[in-house]
């Protein structure tokens, strides 16, 4: 059944893609630097201070304890998706994980799991789409969020709400906003805060910062499996990825 509701799923994507001609790859190309702009300017007297700010007032176990809590919440969503593309050993790795580290690893906070052999292997219905060999389609600038493709957007939605903190409090609007805007207030300052270094790095030594982000950003996409296959090359630009 999964099966076929993610082929589903991947006709209905791929059909959605239709090929772009150079009018519309140098409209998006203008949108998508117009957007980066406002976005760096969001980034520069927001986001940029307030991750600052995080990282003076913590110290790197206290954020690296905050990570791993932040990564616990996702492992329901990775055993998700790794049922949705039929791989039971990682499905109950994931699952194994999330139960060990709720309880003995304090919500979260430590990675006890890996400790008895239960590695963390994170995956999502981006990955799932690229499974079934839905293509990628447009690279865009999301307002706010930064870049994306046609499909990772729909693995971020997808997962978002599959993730269980949308389904903590579900039936209190008003408990279940202050609950969501708070993991997503939180979550992005972490993740701003390990990438600071990483964006300081690329913006000094970019001529043209945009292309940069852009190329770094599908590049490290290609680490992602196509359609089943274990062939993946080792690019190197994971703007979270941090051992802890």
């Amino acid at each position: 059944m999964f099966k076929h509701l993610i082929a589903c799923v991947a006709v209905f994507l791929s059909i959605s893609f239709p090929a772009f001609s150079q009018e519309d790859e140098n409209w998006l190309e203008t949108y998508n630097r117009n957007m980066f702009g406002f976005n760096m300017t969001v980034d520069k007297y927001i986001m940029k201070p307030v991750a600052k700010a995080y990282r003076s007032v913590t110290t790197k176990d206290i954020r690296n304890r905050i990570t791993s809590a932040l990564d616990n919440t996702e492992e329901p969503v990775t055993a998700l998706n790794y049922l949705l593309q039929l791989k039971p050993k990682k499905n109950l790795n994931s699952i194994g994980r999330f139960l060990i580290n709720t309880t003995l690893g304090l919500g979260g906070m430590f990675d006890v799991a890996s400790g008895w052999g239960l590695k963390k292997e994170p995956t999502g219905f981006d990955e799932t789409l690229a499974e079934y060999c839905v293509p990628d389609g447009p690279f865009f600038m999301a307002p706010f969020f930064g870049p994306f493709t046609v499909r990772s957007a729909t693995g971020y939605i997808a997962d978002g709400f599959s993730n269980p903190i949308y389904w903590a409090a579900i039936n209190d609007k008003n408990y279940s906003a202050k609950i969501s805007y708070s993991y997503a207030a939180v979550k992005a300052i972490n993740s701003r805060e390990r990438s600071l270094d990483l964006l300081d790095d690329l913006e000094k030594n970019s001529v043209d910062f945009y292309s940069t982000v852009r190329s770094a950003y599908l590049q490290n996409r290609q680490k992602m499996n196509q359609c089943g296959s274990d062939n993946v090359p080792s690019y190197d630009f994971d703007f979270d990825d941090e051992d802890y």
